[in-house]
């Protein structure tokens, strides 16, 4: 069975795009699927504006394109409850500079699990 895994991505996105610290400000997602601790493919998927559903509208966009995983740097509260809510699961990657960095250490269960501890106010500020 294989994992889609999203990650805020800056552009164009792809293994070596750096990170997009926060989820829903990012340019692009790079949008991963591993099998068998393998990397399947790659594609990218683009961000929806946040005046349509505030910060819940990135959640949707993502559960709507079959994402089981989120690797994030930065979100608020309700994204994050909003992605338990849609059953995906969101892991802690903020120390990670690129993106194949943060799936190749998801892949290797260096990820922590995405608590409250790290949320921040929303917007920018973290």
């Amino acid at each position: 069975m294989s994992t889609v895994v999203a990650v805020p991505s800056a552009m164009p996105g792809g293994l070596d795009a750096q990170m997009g610290m926060h989820f829903g400000h990012c340019d692009i997602y790079t949008i991963v699927e591993i099998e068998d601790n393998k990397i399947k493919s790659v594609s990218t998927l683009e961000n929806v504006p946040h005046q349509q559903g505030g910060c819940l509208a990135p959640v949707q966009h993502l559960a709507s394109h079959n994402v089981n995983v989120l690797l994030a740097g930065g979100m608020g509260m309700r994204p994050l409850m909003g992605f338990q809510q849609v059953g995906v699961q969101v892991f802690f990657a903020g120390n990670q500079l690129t993106v194949g960095s943060a799936v190749n250490a998801y892949i290797a269960g260096q990820l922590q699990p995405f608590s409250l501890e790290f949320t921040c106010g929303g917007g920018h500020a973290h």
